[in-house]
């Protein structure tokens, strides 16, 4: 899907991001891990265009996301922020139908088909109940749920989620990032996110990349990264490992 080459970003003579190439492959889940201020959000916002690399070139499929227009590249990229916008005033439906816009333009109206894609991508996350409801009225599981259907409504290849476990508690975290695993697996959606929880990351990704200081540290599948050795030099503590007694997973915590 997205190809860096030699990407960096500073600002004001600081370097965030040193050079750095990688490759995210389509229909996979890919999590991004990593001490706060170690470039996590930084690369994802880059991806999403919400900020230029300083040197270097990010592609999809071989084509710079420069020379996307605005509305092609929101047909192959949506993006969810660590702090959406406010949404006072505004119902679930309300906001899951802005998901259309891209495909619509500002004076486009909605369609037979547009409302059908809105319903489901409503239905997909479980929030049929709530669809007339205040999204500002919604739990915080409810309200990420509602922001992920806005992306599903989209139809893009891609989304970007920038920590949306953030603000969620344990049981909240586990429900989103089941239903985002669900959405890649039925849908072949390819999913780029930034997590802190590398346990929760092992379980629900496909591929880990692990930063530190602005270089990508390691990186692999949840079984090449869930190692004693792996996790200590991603988060300077010593951690351990235990195997899940269902599940059979490794599950990491400080010694």
């Amino acid at each position: 899907m997205f190809t860096l080459t030699d990407v960096s970003f500073s600002v004001s003579g600081k370097t965030i991001l040193h050079p750095t190439s990688l490759t995210f492959e389509s229909a996979k889940v890919t999590t991004l891990l990593g001490h706060n201020g170690c470039g996590k959000s930084t690369l994802i916002k880059m991806l999403s265009r919400q900020q230029q690399p300083t040197t270097g070139a990010v592609t999809i499929h071989n084509t710079s996301i420069d020379d996307f227009s605005h509305r092609d590249f929101a047909l192959k990229v949506a993006y969810l922020p660590q702090h959406p916008p406010l949404t006072d005033g505004v119902t679930v439906r309300e906001l899951v139908a802005f998901g259309r816009f891209p495909w619509k333009g500002a004076l486009g109206r909605y369609s037979q088909d547009d409302h059908a894609i809105i319903d489901q991508a409503i239905e997909r996350v479980g929030l049929n109940d709530f669809a007339t409801r205040y999204v500002s009225t919604l739990s915080g599981g409810e309200r990420q749920r509602a922001w992920v259907a806005m992306l599903l409504a989209q139809r893009s290849e891609c989304i970007l989620l920038d920590e949306p476990t953030s603000a969620l508690d344990v049981a909240h975290q586990y429900e989103l990032l089941a239903l985002i695993r669900e959405l890649n697996q039925n849908l072949g959606l390819t999913v780029i996110m930034v997590l802190h929880d590398i346990n929760m990351a092992a379980r629900f990704s496909d591929h880990l990349i692990a930063m530190h200081t602005g270089h990508i540290q390691a990186q692999g599948s949840p079984e090449h990264m869930m190692k004693e050795d792996v996790l200590a030099s991603i988060y300077g503590v010593p951690l351990s490992l235990f195997t899940h007694p269902e599940t059979g997973m490794p599950i990491s915590y400080v010694r």
